[in-house]
Formats: structure tokens, sequence, C-alpha cells
């Protein structure tokens, strides 16, 4: 057996403790470490992955609230009428005011309002005693000139004698030629004259020109009356034949032609209506109104109809080609006047200026602006200008 020193054998224990207590340390490190990381990780997990994921939410809904979402639809045909009802107004197919052609003072008149005449039928006497002066004085003249014009024949024809028995000169005998030739004038003149107040006299005789009736009478005996004045005497309207006049709206115009069947209708005769026919056009659309008028004839011999009335004028199929319609929330209303948006086919938004046609609540009838073919947009934003690009989607456009 050996024996070793004792310093030794201390030596040896110290490091062999030494060496267990170094390994034991390191095992302790890096357990902690291990520990730290799996905190770091849960705390990562539990709570900055969280607000990540949140954040990340909140930028997509920042993003999806920031696009405004609209529908889109096309133009519909508007809803098809067999019926096109105008309003109208009825008028004589012939009216005339009757005014004092000479002046005087009234006889007699033998007509009243209501009155049926016949064409030439005498409507009033005129007493015109300043006529009958100048008349007079005309013939007076006529009676003069016609004297002259004997006396200046005569002596013509003396002096032809005397100038075919030499006794007097060439000279003389056409002088008194040319006086009689003279003379001749101014008796056919007079005689005109006179001729143009029995002509002026017969005015004294008030007749109507056409058949129809007294729709307005305003003299009375003793009245006086100035020739060529504005105050009328009669007015008298032939009324077995109205006339009724329409505006038709420019959608219509191109199916408008002479000899087209159509109906009156007045609102105090609901259940009746009268055949009437289209008998002629304006041939131009009025550019105030963008209207075509046009004008109906009616047959009213049995006196139902009276003129002035107002009524509806109902014309069938006159409409070759329906207008189109969109939704009245599709309109835009700026400064520029109506407005659609309209998506072209680059995605690009176009204001597009409309012209409107008849209201029907839901729906706007449009007859110009806008095809068949057109992307309207439907309740546009406010915020919606010219030149947005768009993104169609299904069910809406998204406004980036």
């Amino acid at each position: 057996m050996v024996f070793l020193p004792r310093t030794i054998v201390n030596a040896a224990k110290e490091h062999s403790a030494s060496t267990e207590l170094t390994e034991t340390s390191g095992g302790a490190f890096y357990t902690v470490l291990l520990l730290i990381a799996a905190l770091g990780a849960g705390a990562f997990y539990w709570g900055w992955l969280p607000k990540l994921k949140q954040q990340e939410v909140v930028v997509a809904d920042t993003k999806d609230l920031a696009v405004v979402r609209v529908k889109v639809a096309r133009p519909a045909p508007a809803p098809a009428s067999a019926v096109l009802s105008l309003s109208g107004e009825l008028k004589p197919a012939a009216e005339a005011s009757i005014l004092a052609r000479v002046p005087g003072y009234v006889r007699s008149w033998s007509v009243d309002m209501g009155d049926h005449v016949t064409a030439g039928q005498v409507l009033a006497e005129l007493d015109t005693p300043e006529l009958q002066r100048e008349s007079a004085r005309a013939e007076a003249q006529l009676a003069l000139a016609e004297a002259a014009r004997h006396l200046a024949s005569t002596t013509a024809r003396r002096w032809e004698e005397l100038l075919e028995a030499r006794t007097a000169s060439k000279q003389e005998a056409d002088e008194k030629k040319a006086d009689l030739e003279l003379k001749t004038a101014a008796a056919d003149a007079a005689r005109a004259e006179v001729q143009r107040f029995n002509q002026i006299a017969k005015f004294a005789t008030i007749t109507a020109p056409f058949e129809g009736t007294i729709t307005a009478r305003r003299l009375e005996v003793g009245q006086l009356v100035e020739a060529g004045g504005s105050k009328e005497l009669f007015k008298l309207s032939e009324t077995r034949r109205l006339r009724v006049f329409v505006r038709v709206p420019q959608a219509y115009a191109r199916s408008i032609e002479a000899g087209q069947d159509a109906e009156i209708a007045l609102p105090e005769l609901r259940s009746e209506t009268f055949k009437a026919k289209i008998v002629r056009s304006a041939g131009s659309i009025d550019p105030a109104s963008r209207t075509l008028l046009a004008e109906l004839e009616v047959d009213n011999a049995n006196g139902r109809l009276l003129a002035g009335s107002y009524a509806q004028v109902l014309l069938p199929s006159a409409q070759k080609e329906a207008p189109l319609t969109v939704s009245a929330n599709a309109l835009i209303f700026r400064s520029e006047g109506a407005q659609v948006a309209v998506v072209d086919g680059g995605g690009v938004v176009r204001l597009v200026k409309v012209t409107l046609g008849r209201d029907f609540g839901s729906s706007v009838e449009l007859l110009e602006g806008v095809t068949a073919e057109s992307r309207v947009i439907v309740n546009p934003p406010d915020s919606l200008s010219e030149g947005i690009r768009v993104e169609v989607v299904s069910g809406g456009v998204v406004v980036e």
C-alpha cells in the first residue's frame, strides 16, 4: 500500500468539489435561459401577437371604410303605354272679328250672341250721313265731267269738219281732239269715284262672311262706330268643325303624321270620347319647350263640344321607340343641370348631362344623354366627380 502525502489528498478533494460545483452552476444557467425564452415567447404569443393582428384588422377596416360602394344599373325602356294623353285646347275652325268698314251710327242689329247665321246674312245696319254726302258730291262731279266731255266731243267733231273743209288748221283740230281725250279721262275718273262710294255704301250693311255662330255682340242702336276701329261689333265662329292644338314631346314627335286617328276627351264628359284626326304639324321642334305643335280636327255638327274648352287628346300608339328610364335616385342635380354618373369601358366615371322626360315616381324618363348600354351609378355619393377611376365588383362599384 502506498501512502500519499496529506497535502496531495486535500488538493485532489478540492479539485473534485470545484468541478462538481462548476457543472452544477452551468446547468442552472441554461435552465434560466430556457425559462426566459419560454416566458418571452408566451408574452409575444399572448400579448404582442394579438395586438399585431388587431392592427392589421384596423388597417384593413380603415381601407375598407375609405372606399364608397354604390350600385350600377343599366337604363331600362319606359313602361309601354298604349295611349299617349296630352293636353289640348278646342278652337273654332274659323273665327273672325266683325269691324265697321265705314263710319256711322248703328241703325239696327238683327242677330245676338248664340245665334247661328249663314254666309251673307245681315247682322246690322248703319246710318252713314257723311258717306251719303260724299257719294252725292261724287255723282255731281261725274255729271260735271260728263257735260264737259260731251261739249269737248261736239267741239272736236266740228273742228274735224272744218279741217276737212280746209277752213281750220290741223293744229287747232288736234288741240280740240286732245281736249276731248282729257275730258273723257276726267269723266272716267269721276265715274270710278262714284262706283267706289257705291261699293263703300254697301258696307253700311254688315253681313256674315261665313256660316257660323255669333259668339259676341258689342254694339247698340245709336252707337257711333269708326271705320277700321279696333272695337269689334260681332265675333263670328265656325263651330261645326273644331281645331285642337297639342304640343307633342320630342320623344314622340317622329310618330306624328297627318291622317292619324285620335280621340278627344273632356273632363265633364268622362264617359264619352270624340273622334279626331291629325291634319298637320309644325314640322319642327320648338326650342323653348322641345315639343312639336300638332293640329287635329274634330267634327262638332251636333254641337256637343264648346270652342275654347280644355280637352285631353288621346294618341294611340304614338311612340315608336320607348325612351329609357333610370332610378330616380340616380339623378345628380348640380349647377350644370340634371346629370347621371356613367362608368365607361375603362372604369372611369363620366358625368353626363341628361334631358328629363316623364316622372314615374321611383323612376324618371331620360330623353337624351344615355343609351341602353350605359352603366349608370345608382345613388351616387356627393363626392363623386368626373374622371374618378372605379372598379366594378359584384353588387356594386368600388370608388378608389
